[in-house]
């Protein structure tokens, strides 16, 4: 048997290596490629999206990857340019075929009439985090789908399999977290960051600040004051917090206000509960009260 084995062709074991660079798009993928593909997620989930440090390791997987999918919308704009440049694999520059930008095949929103230093960190293309609206879930998937399919047709049947079974079972979710947050449309939310801009969309939340005054720029002592005025005037249920910034600012308005602080991951791993897209969509859906 063994001798068997070592006559097989290696073609019958070789999977291709995709890098991704968030986990939610290596949970997205892996459900789409199966068996023939190994993701390798560069960034972690409980990081800050926009500052990943290209540190040696993720260069060695960027150096060995068959192909890259990445977010996006310059989410990466701080450390995936730095990191294609280390690497040298021109299997993952971009405009290669094996080189795949989900913001290309979203509508962004949020996106600036101007682009000037003078308004924070903004992203010009639009607000990046897209993947946080259960619906772009499916056109991203179909869109990693198509990907395979044109890096790796001999296995086409296969990717079109596991995306009907993936959609499938997406769609059911869907509507048991729409019927959860049927109640909370027109919620009044303020966040730290508006990296729930899709999810509230989705959902019909009313978001009526931010705790930053632009995207970016650590808030003033004249801004914390007019957003405990704006809490106190407009009286949202709560403070939607990332799980990557600190929540210092947070607690002292919660202390003025009385206004709940509800943690709010935006990607696996982000806590440790999250383990999967339907656990990080379970946590979203059920956390706004």
């Amino acid at each position: 048997m063994r001798l068997l084995l070592l006559l097989l062709p290696l073609t019958l074991f070789a999977h291709m290596n995709i890098a991704v660079s968030y986990p939610y798009i290596g949970a997205i993928t892996k459900s789409i490629g199966g068996e023939h593909i190994k993701t390798v997620v560069l960034a972690r989930g409980n990081w800050d999206p926009h500052f990943v440090v290209p540190r040696p390791s993720l260069i060695s997987k960027m150096r060995n990857a068959d192909a890259l999918i990445m977010n996006g919308g310059q989410l990466e704009i701080g450390w995936m340019p730095a990191l294609l440049r280390r690497a040298g694999n021109p299997k993952t520059n971009i405009g290669s075929e094996s080189f795949l930008n989900l913001s290309h095949h979203v509508k962004l929103i949020n996106k600036p009439t101007t682009v000037d230093r003078a308004g924070g960190d903004i992203h010009p293309d639009g607000n990046p985090h897209f993947h946080l609206d259960p619906q772009n879930i499916i056109v991203l998937a179909q869109t990693i789908r198509d990907f395979l399919i044109s890096i790796d047709s001999d296995h086409a049947d296969v990717y079109k399999n596991n995306y009907e079974k993936f959609s499938a079972s997406w769609q059911d979710k869907m509507l048991k977290w729409a019927e959860k947050m049927s109640a909370k449309k027109g919620m009044k939310v303020i966040q730290f960051h508006n990296n729930l801009a899709y999810f509230n969309k989705a959902y019909g939340l009313d978001n009526i600040g931010t705790i930053e005054p632009l995207p970016g720029i650590p808030p003033s002592s004249r801004h914390i004051i007019k957003t405990i005025k704006l809490i106190k005037d407009k009286e949202p249920c709560c403070i939607l917090h990332d799980v990557y910034h600190s929540t210092k600012t947070a607690e002292f308005i919660r202390e003025k206000t009385g206004i709940k602080i509800v943690l709010m991951p935006h990607d696996i791993g982000a806590l440790q509960t999250i383990e999967d897209l339907t656990s990080l969509f379970d946590y979203l859906t059920g956390a706004v009260q």
